[in-house]
This record gives C-alpha cells, structure tokens and sequence, in this order.
C-alpha cells in the first residue's frame, strides 16, 4: 500500500489526467444517450482530431524548452492554399505537393528558429508576427477563395482506411492484428524499462504494479481497437499519429538531443555551462514544428478537400492547450508526448461531446478557456507542492 501511495504521488499529474480524461469521456457518454464511444463516433473524433494531434506533438519540445509558437495554425493554412494552387490549378502530383508542403513548413520553422535562436528575440513576438504574415499570405494565394477538389490520391491522406487483407464479415482482422502488435510492444517496453531501472539502480516499482499497468493499457488498446474494428478500421491518418507518436516519444526519452530540450527549459544558463548547444536545440525545435505545421495543414486541406483562407483558426490554441493540459509546464523542462496525446483527448472528447449535445461553438470556446487556466493553476500547484 506504501509503494502504491508512492507511486501516485510521483505521478500525480499523470494519473490525475488519466483520470479527466476517463471522467469526461464517461460524462460525456452519459450527456450524449451513449453517442460518444460508438465505433462511427470515435472514428470521427480521430479525423477532426488528428491535425490538432500533429500539432500538439511538433508544439510539445517548444513548449518544453520554455518557448510559444503562435504561427502554427497561418503555416498549416498557408501550406494548405500551396497544395489547393499546386494540384487544383497547376496540376501537380501528389508526392510533388506532399514533399512541396513539407518543405514550406520547415523552412518557416527555420526562418523563425534563426530569429529565437540566433537574434534572441522573444518567440512569443517572432511567431505572432509570422502569424500574421502567413494568415496575409493565405488570402493573397488563395485570391480571397476556397480552391478544390483535390484529388482522390491526396483525400486518401485524412479520409481512408487500412485495408483489410483478411475477409470476415463485420469485423477488420488487420486492425485487430495491428492491435495485438500493439500490446506486444507495450509489454517489452514495460520489461524493458525495469531492466534499465534495475541497471541503473534507480527506485524499482513493484512488480505486480507493472502488470496492472500491461493488463489496463493491453485492455485498453484492444477495447477501442475492436470498436474500430466493428466499423471500417484503423483510419489512415490515425496510423501516422502512431508512426510519430512513438517516433517522438523515443526522441524525447531515449535521444541526447531529447534531453538537451529538457536541459535548456529546466534550465537555460545551467544547461550552456553544461555544455549544451542552446542555439541549435531551439532552432532544431522550430524547424521541427514548422514541419509538422506543414503535415498538419496537408491533413486539414485533404479532410476540407479544398484550401480555404480561413483554415487554421484557434489551431495553435487547442495544440498549447493540449500539451498543458497533458502535463507540459508553463515555465519549461517538464512534458511527455504520452501527456500531449492525453490532452488532445481530453480536448477532442469535449469538442465532439459538447457539439452532440448542441452547445453552441462561442460557449465552447469559453468553455476550453476555462480548461486551460484550470491546466495552469493545476501545473502551479503540484509545482509548489513539488518545492
């Protein structure tokens, strides 16, 4: 029981949102006559979320190093108006505009990445001032007008779904594989974690806390796998937030550079004595969020199959809100790409939840605002509680 108090109490913030998330998911559930969870439903939530997940996992290592990126949602439209003008009006491929996309967006990122980074000026300024630019920009490509349709290639990218090699009636075998691989790397992670903490002689939890832990998360990603299952699959775009999901996780916990970006948000002058190359880790992680900035937007333009000057709005809003309220600090060096999916959840859950039940969009963005200030204050106390 001790071992189990200990445990909670070193994870308060991870387990507390674990918790707000099961609350809201059940709340919701109940509010929505049992709409929320059906297998078309969380297929939905996935497709309108999954832009706001690229996001969040490109914004988290910013965040982490004590910075802001308010251009997030201008370069994801702005690469959206490129990829409508290059396939709808000039007729270009779909790899061409992909890699095109990609491309603008990180060259974005590294444009402001050389003004953080190498001029020292705030990031809070240089990316509200590309905000800006690039939400002109937009307009001016676009000539002020929505351009499409793209082509089926390009739709496939947020509107397709794993194809299933095995034929059963009412059932998707693949995805149910996929699922099984799943949970298989779940369980060598987790042995493989208490083998380095042992190693290392690092304070080792009880055995019998880890297979809890296999079984709910083994349980978990079987019991929303079959609901997909049920329907049409895994959609394509859910397989891309995996790809970078573990992709990102790895880089932040296992990588030097990983934990050079918690070294410099925990503490920026330590770090540099230590000597960690602050300039290149921020301009690295600008770079990096620009390219997904560019992702981002080519998965909204093929959702929306069109390029729109409005796309893109309140886009940096839900990805910040994400990573706080999944644990990320507001003053840096603290944030896990685990904690930054539980916050899209949380958000994309309340999103969904709120419009079945008909509340009007003003009230939920009032709503979300409420959320993140709660985050904040949250993030504060367990701080001074930390200290």
């Amino acid at each position: 029981m001790q071992s189990f108090k200990t445990l909670l109490k070193n994870n308060m913030r991870q387990y507390s949102m674990l918790l707000v998330l099961a609350s809201i998911l059940m709340l919701f559930q109940v509010l929505t006559g049992g709409l929320l969870l059906t297998p078309l439903n969380l297929t939905n939530i996935v497709l309108q979320n999954s832009y706001i997940v690229i996001l969040a996992i490109g914004m988290l290592p910013i965040i982490i190093t004590a910075r802001i990126d308010l251009s997030v949602g201008s370069i994801a439209a702005f690469v959206g108006a490129i990829a409508a003008v290059m396939m709808v009006n000039q007729g270009a491929g779909f790899l061409l505009t992909l890699v095109t996309g990609l491309i603008i967006g990180a060259l974005v990122g590294a444009w402001q990445g050389f003004w953080v980074a190498y001029r020292n000026i705030p990031a809070f300024i240089v990316t509200l001032s590309t905000q800006l630019v690039f939400r002109g920009l937009t307009v001016v490509v676009l000539d002020g007008r929505s351009i499409g349709p793209f082509t089926e290639t390009f739709q496939a990218l947020s509107t397709s779904y794993l194809p299933d090699i095995f034929e059963f009636d009412g059932l998707h075998i693949t995805s149910l594989i996929v699922a099984a691989v799943a949970c298989a790397v779940v369980i060598i992670m987790e042995i493989n974690n208490r083998r380095e903490e042992k190693r290392y002689g690092f304070t080792n939890t009880a055995g019998w806390m880890s297979i809890v832990k296999m079984i709910i998360l083994c349980a978990a990603i079987l019991a929303i796998s079959y609901s997909f299952a049920t329907y049409q699959g895994f959609p394509t775009v859910m397989l891309i937030m995996i790809v970078l999901l573990i992709l990102y996780s790895f880089i932040t916990r296992k990588t030097i550079f990983g934990r050079h970006m918690y070294a410099v948000g925990g503490n920026e002058k330590a770090a540099g004595l230590s000597g960690v190359n602050i300039k290149k880790v921020l301009f690295a992680t600008f770079v990096n969020m620009g390219l997904l900035a560019g992702l981002a937007g080519l998965v909204f333009a093929a959702r929306l199959n069109a390029g729109t000057p409005k796309a893109g709005n309140g886009f940096e809003l839900d990805a910040i809100a994400a990573c706080f309220i999944g644990g990320a600090s507001v003053y840096g060096g603290t944030g896990s790409i685990s904690g930054a999916l539980i916050g899209c959840l949380i958000m994309g859950g309340m999103n969904n939840g709120m419009s079945i039940m008909g509340i009007a969009v003003d009230l939920q963005q009032a709503i979300k605002g409420l959320v993140i200030l709660a985050a904040v204050a949250f993030d504060m106390y367990a701080k001074s509680k930390e200290n």
